[in-house]
């Protein structure tokens, strides 16, 4: 998987970039078939008290984008609820994959296409 970690107002360090991969092997534990992966991690100043750290990941995967964002007052807790929106919607994905890939009729064996009823 090719991970992109960019970073908008914000300076990224070491230990940002290893919590991002550390967060990211769980989604790779659960599905492997990811092509390349885009983090984009925002800070937007809109007033001095209030703070806006956004995290945002858009994952290309065979057949399907998936992009997610997560708001938070601070960045790690933002990757946190990131990683979880994208975990649920990989599982989604994953199960959606596996429910609709199931054998033909005409590949059945002859013994269970006897048993079908004769239209």
């Amino acid at each position: 998987m090719n991970l992109t970690i960019s970073g908008h107002h914000l300076e990224l360090t070491p230990a940002i970039r290893d919590y991002v991969n550390t967060k990211l092997e769980r989604i790779r534990r659960h599905f492997d078939n990811v092509i390349d992966a885009a983090v984009i991690l925002t800070v937007d100043n809109l007033t001095e008290k209030e703070k806006r750290q956004r995290a945002e990941i858009t994952l290309h995967m065979r057949g399907k984008d998936v992009h997610v964002q997560a708001i938070d007052q601070d960045m790690y807790a933002a990757i946190d609820a990131l990683v979880d929106k994208l975990d649920r919607q990989v599982i989604k994905y994953k199960t959606m994959i596996k429910d609709h890939q199931h054998e033909a009729i005409k590949r059945l064996p002859e013994a269970m296409t006897t048993d079908l009823p004769s239209q």
